[in-house]
């Protein structure tokens, strides 16, 4: 949604002029999927996929009015009485207020309209950017003095501690912290990171959204983080030098074997895979070898669908069906799982081709409709004008 539209929208609900106007993109992840949460090194990037928000202190009548234009839903609420709604889509602002008011900033009455296009369910962390666009909001109009990492560490509070969803902290990261035409590589355990150029000349970022929605919430995500947490809990305790899976190697985890399940070893032989792969990826950024890149997304979809089993029939479909094509460098999975996209690397000249290809695959496969997109990386949460 353009932001002309969100502020008109604005103008027509309250009657005013927004005071404030913020885009707070989604994100992609290149690779590094589910070790976010385990220590490890992700390679997202934000997209011009994104919300905006109009927003205005109220200074009337003393409540909160909040419209989603994508749902075309309103909610009021009083700062007084902050609880989760079963709407759902109003608890990501609610969580953002709630983690500032436990740190002592005080939110006073606000009207706010968002909307964008993100893809809602695509795994392009749409929450993540109403968390992360709410807060630099609310910092801007109230003059709170957030850091860009306060805005993050709240965001990703409000979504743990009020959504109920344990992520880590990529997605707000990437959405706050992202820079046109670079990824980032963020160390997971101290939140270092550094930006990698992304060289697109010739490649193209494509996503094919399966349809299938799913809801973090109420999926196996918070199953997967207690089996990676039972298992470097066993690994501590047999090797005392080991502080997280960065220091955890293959065999360690083969001498564990008859002290956990089966699928908890499974879980965690893919993090510590996974996080070789994403040190192997910035060596080939750093080369400038796309090639070598998209091989080691093949890598991390296996990895996901046979070990971590967060992936789905459509999902991996669409995978194979990019790899047997020829013509798309690389492809996997991203985001939480269970449905969502898959993010395929493809050479400008191919990507027509292997779009139509899919979309008509997916129809005779699914007797569904394949959505597609073409993203650029752009930067990080920011004003508009």
């Amino acid at each position: 949604m353009k932001s002309t539209l969100v502020q008109q929208k604005f103008n027509t609900l309250f009657n005013e002029e927004a005071t404030t106007i913020v885009r707070s993109p989604g994100r992609i992840n290149l690779i590094g999927e589910h070790i976010d949460y385990n220590d490890g090194f992700v390679l997202p990037a934000s997209i011009d996929k994104e919300i905006v928000l109009a927003i205005a202190p109220n200074t009337i009548d003393g409540i909160c009015t909040l419209y989603a234009a994508d749902f075309n839903d309103t909610f009021t609420f009083s700062l007084s009485n902050l609880e989760p709604t079963s709407k759902g889509w109003p608890n990501y602002v609610l969580g953002v207020i709630v983690e500032l008011n436990k740190a002592g900033y005080q939110i006073k009455p606000f009207n706010c309209v968002f909307g964008g296009n993100i893809p809602t369910g695509a795994g392009l962390s749409s929450s993540a950017a109403v968390e992360c666009g709410i807060a630099f909001a609310l910092n801007e109009i109230f003059g709170l003095g957030l850091t860009k990492l306060q805005i993050v560490q709240f965001s990703k509070q409000a979504e743990n501690n009020f959504v109920g969803v344990n992520c880590g902290i990529m997605d707000q990261f990437a959405s706050t912290f992202g820079k046109a035409h670079h990824v980032i590589k963020l160390d997971c355990k101290s939140l270092d990171y550094e930006y990698f150029p992304f060289q697109m000349a010739g490649y193209d970022i494509v996503l094919c959204d399966t349809g299938v929605k799913h809801s973090l919430g109420d999926s196996e995500y918070n199953t997967r983080r207690q089996e990676c947490d039972s298992a470097i809990a066993v690994l501590k305790e047999k090797y005392p030098s080991i502080t997280s899976f960065r220091d955890v190697t293959l065999s360690q985890i083969q001498s564990i074997t008859d002290l956990l399940p089966t699928k908890t070893i499974d879980r965690a032989t893919y993090v510590v895979q996974e996080i070789k792969r994403v040190s192997d990826a910035s060596i080939l950024l750093n080369k400038n070898d796309l090639e070598g890149f998209g091989q080691l997304m093949y890598q991390c979809h296996e990895g996901l669908s046979k070990l971590y089993e967060v992936s789905c029939i459509e999902l991996d479909f669409l995978k194979n069906l990019a790899f047997e094509s020829g013509q798309v460098t690389g492809s996997r999975m991203m985001g939480g799982g269970f449905g969502g996209c898959t993010i395929n690397l493809v050479k400008k000249e191919n990507t027509a081709t292997f779009i139509d290809a899919a979309i008509i695959a997916y129809q005779e496969k699914f007797k569904k409709a394949l959505k597609t997109y073409i993203v650029a990386i752009t930067d990080g949460t920011s004003m508009v004008g």
